[in-house]
């Protein structure tokens, strides 16, 4: 009877454990596939906002910010590199 129920146990842990793996795996997949990608970046010069480089290089705002998801436009600096181009 011990033996039975240390066997069932065995048998859910590894179960569980599989799916645990399975989850992290598919877990990893999706947050790779909605990583924006950057395919080419621009140095920010003096006196350039967000808007000026989103115009230079005519791109709309929502596409500049979705390639750009940490840039704070509010504290941008001289030599920080922003993607201009790439998928989202």
């Amino acid at each position: 009877m011990a033996n039975t129920k240390t066997s069932m146990f065995l048998n859910i842990a590894l179960i569980l454990a599989l799916l645990l793996v399975v989850s992290l795996a598919e877990g990893r997949k999706l947050a790779e596939e909605s990583a924006p990608q950057c395919v080419s970046v621009s140095g920010v010069q003096e006196g350039d906002t967000c808007f000026d480089i989103t115009k230079q290089f005519d791109l709309t705002t929502e596409f500049f910010n979705s390639i750009n998801p940490n840039l704070n436009c509010d504290a941008l600096f001289v030599g920080q590199w922003v993607c201009i181009a790439g998928t989202a």
